[in-house]
């Protein structure tokens, strides 16, 4: 099928089935948990019969066992070199914490298979607005380091619902491009 694919990942325990939950408008379609590592498998959700939301399990410190780690990371990695539907990928980062060498490794992996990502910034409501300000400031002047650009990047909470319309007028925008 034709059907573009928009893939969203992070680091276990980042917000990821909160944020997807947001965007859907659905309380439980991704199941939430305090338990790092409760996304185990690639699921496709179908968003008005016109894009799919790809959860994809976290990367990073899941309670799995190591054996079931490299399988996600192998059928992460297949995920990402063969599916053809994929138009984007959105890497979670939780807002509250300085650049993480995990986060800032993967998205070099995607720019390496030039894969084109947006930054979603999670948890937003955790901090005040300056903080917020200096943490993404920090993500620029570490990227810049080795990127030419900034990626675009979003600001969410999903507990406050912030970023939802950016985020989905975002894709919006991308699915009529592919249509023209």
């Amino acid at each position: 099928n034709n059907i573009p694919e928009y893939a969203f990942i992070g680091r276990s325990n980042v917000g990821k089935s909160s944020l997807i939950n947001m965007l859907t408008d659905r309380k439980s379609l991704a199941k939430t948990s305090g338990r790092p590592g409760k996304t185990q498998l690639i699921n496709h959700f179908i968003i008005n019969k016109n894009w799919y939301l790809v959860d994809l399990p976290g990367y990073g410190y899941a309670r799995v066992s190591k054996s079931s780690k490299k399988t996600f990371q192998k059928f992460i990695t297949a995920y990402f070199n063969k599916r053809k539907q994929l138009v984007s990928a959105f890497v979670l980062v939780d807002i509250r914490h300085e650049p993480q060498p995990i986060d800032l490794n993967f998205m070099s992996w995607l720019g390496e298979h030039m894969i084109p990502f947006s930054i979603v910034f999670t948890k937003a409501d955790k901090l005040k607005p300056k903080a917020i300000e200096n943490h993404i400031e920090d993500y620029k002047n570490t990227l810049l380091e080795t990127w030419e650009e900034m990626p675009n990047y979003f600001i969410t909470s999903a507990s406050k619902s912030i970023g939802k319309d950016e985020l989905l007028s975002y894709i919006g925008s991308i699915n009529a491009e592919l249509k023209e």
